[in-house]
C-alpha cells in the first residue's frame, strides 16, 4: 500500500535550505528507511479522546500494521482525556510516538521529551510542498526547528440552531444579516459583530427559556472579540510578561464587545448554568449559538433532531479567531528513533489522516485532507464545513506559554466577573486581570524578592 507524504516546506518555514529534491525538481518517491535487517522493533502511540475519537487513530494503526510487517510494530495506548495525557508524561510514562496540544510544546521542549524533526524527515526523503497552512507551521516551530508535525488545527467558530437563528425570517423582516450561500458551499460567509448581535436577540426569549447565545466567560472565550475589536492579550506576542488587558487598546475593545456579552437578556442565566451545561442547552434547542471547535461536531449529530451549522466568529474591526492545535511528536527517550520516523511519516499521511477525519473530530493540518470530502463531509451537518478551513487564516497564534491551564486558572475570577457583572469597574478589573497573570508569566525569583537586608 502506498501512502502519499506531503509535509512541511521547512524552508519557508525555518530559513533554511531544504534536503530531499532531485536537481530536475522531480518529486523524490518517499523511501522510508528499512527496519528488515534488524529485530522487528515495538512501537507506541500515545493518544487522547472519546472512545470513537481513539478508535480512528486505532484503525490507522492497525492498517499500518497489517502493511508493514517487516517493520516496527505499533501499539495504541489512549487515554480518556488530555490532561491523562500530560499526567503519564509528566510520569515520566512517555510514549515513542505521542500526540500533544500546542499548549504544551514549550513544556515539552523545555524538558527535552521530544526531538526535532526536520532531519529525520529530511533522512525519509519525504516530498516537500504546500501541504500545510502557516499558522499550523509556525505553532509548533521553536529554536527554529520543526519540534513536533501539526495534525489537527480547529478554530474556534460560532454554532447556531437554523431554527433559532433563521437568517432567511430575518431578512424577511427587514433585519441585517449576513449573506450565506447554500448553493455554492465554497463561498466564505462572514458577519459583524451587529449581525450577531441582531441575531442574538432574534433567537433570544426569555419567557420561554431560550437564550440567544452563550460565550464563555474565560480568557480563551473572550480573546477573538479582543483581538478582533483592536486590543491584544499579551504584552509581547514572543516572550509574554504580562496579559494586556489594562492596556488602552484593549479596555477599548472590552468596552466594545462586553455590553453584548453580558447582556443577561440575551445569555444564559446564572440558575440556567447551573441547572445544565451550555452545549446541552445547545444540543436541546434552547440556545440560539454558543462558540467552539470542530470536536463538538460528533456530539451534536446524534441527537436526531438538532439541526444545525457553523459560523466564523463575529468581526468587529477584523477577522480573528484563536484555535485548538495538536501535534504529532517522537519522544526523544525512544529506543527506535527511525522505526518511530518511518511511523509518523504514514501517521501524518494523506490516506491516513483522511481515516482520522472522518470520525468527525479532526480539522486536518494537512491541507489535502482538509479540503476533501473526508473532511468536508457534503450532506451532512455543519453544511459549511468550510467555516473552519477559511477561519484558520485569521487564527492568531499565542505565545509559548509554559502552563496555559495555571494562567486560565490564575485570571479566571476577574475575567468572569468582567463578563457577569453588569456595570464593572473596567479599570480596576482590567489592573487585577495583568497582575495576577504576572504571577505565572514572570514569577519573582525567590532571591530577587528577597529584601537587601535580607
Amino acid at each position: 500500500m502506498r501512502r502519499r507524504w506531503i509535509v512541511v516546506p521547512l524552508a519557508l518555514l525555518l530559513g533554511a535550505a531544504v534536503a530531499g529534491c532531485t536537481d530536475d525538481g522531480d518529486p523524490t518517491p518517499p523511501r522510508p528507511s528499512s527496519t528488515a535487517a534488524v529485530p522487528r522493533a515495538n512501537l507506541t502511540l500515545g493518544v487522547w479522546g472519546s472512545k470513537q475519537e481513539t478508535d480512528a487513530y486505532r484503525g490507522v494503526v492497525d492498517t499500518y500494521n497489517a502493511y508493514h510487517r517487516d517493520q516496527a510494530r505499533v501499539k495504541v495506548k489512549t487515554y480518556g482525556t488530555h490532561g491523562d495525557l500530560t499526567a503519564a508524561l509528566d510520569s515520566g510514562d512517555v510514549p515513542d510516538v505521542f500526540l500533544i496540544s500546542r499548549g504544551d510544546l514549550a513544556d515539552i521542549t523545555d524538558r527535552k521529551l521530544n526531538q526535532p524533526l526536520g532531519d529525520l524527515l529530511d533522512d525519509r526523503d519525504v516530498d516537500f510542498g504546500d501541504g500545510y497552512s502557516r499558522p499550523a507551521l509556525e505553532a509548533f516551530a521553536g529554536d527554529r526547528q520543526l519540534q513536533c508535525m501539526p495534525y489537527g488545527i480547529s478554530p474556534m467558530v460560532i454554532y447556531y440552531n437554523p431554527k433559532l437563528v433563521d437568517f432567511q425570517a430575518m431578512a424577511d423582516r427587514g433585519l441585517d444579516v449576513p449573506t450565506i450561500d447554500y448553493e455554492d458551499l465554497t463561498k466564505k460567509p462572514s458577519w459583524s459583530f451587529d449581525q450577531f448581535q441582531t441575531a442574538a436577540e432574534y433567537a433570544s426569549r426569555p419567557r420561554k427559556g431560550i437564550a440567544g447565545f452563550y460565550i464563555a466567560p474565560t480568557l480563551r472565550g473572550l480573546e477573538p472579540f479582543i483581538y478582533s475589536a483592536g486590543g491584544q492579550v499579551y504584552d509581547d506576542e514572543d516572550a509574554p510578561t504580562s496579559l494586556a488587558f489594562s492596556s488602552g487598546d484593549t479596555k477599548a475593545a472590552l468596552e466594545q464587545v462586553l455590553p453584548l456579552l453580558r447582556d443577561p437578556k440575551l445569555t444564559l442565566s446564572a440558575d440556567q448554568l447551573s441547572e445544565k451545561t451550555p452545549l446541552e442547552w445547545f444540543r436541546e434547542g434552547r440556545l440560539g449559538m454558543i462558540a467552539g471547535f470542530r470536536d463538538l461536531v460528533p456530539e451534536l449529530r446524534p441527537t436526531g433532531t438538532l439541526d444545525f451549522d457553523v459560523m466564523p466568529m463575529p468581526v468587529v474591526d477584523s477577522a480573528a479567531t484563536v484555535g485548538d492545535l495538536t501535534g504529532v511528536c517522537i519522544a526523544r527517550q525512544t529506543k527506535n528513533v527511525s522505526a518511530a520516523a518511518d511511523f509518523l511519516v504514514d501517521f501524518i499521511s494523506t490516506e491516513s489522516v483522511s481515516a482520522v477525519a472522518a470520525a468527525g473530530y479532526l480539522v486536518p493540518a494537512n491541507t489535502d485532507v482538509a479540503f476533501s470530502d473526508a473532511f468536508l463531509q457534503v450532506g451532512r451537518a455543519p453544511v459549511h464545513s468550510g467555516v473552519y478551513n477559511n477561519s484558520i487564516k485569521s487564527m492568531r497564534i499565542p505565545p509559548l506559554v509554559s502552563d496555559f491551564a495555571k494562567l486560565e486558572d490564575a485570571v479566571a475570577e476577574p475575567i468572569e466577573e468582567l463578563m457577569t457583572v453588569e456595570v464593572p469597574d473596567l479599570d480596576a478589573i482590567t489592573e487585577q486581570i495583568d497582575l495576577a497573570s504576572q504571577a505565572v508569566l514572570a514569577p519573582l525569583d525567590d532571591s530577587a524578592s528577597a529584601s537587601p537586608d535580607g
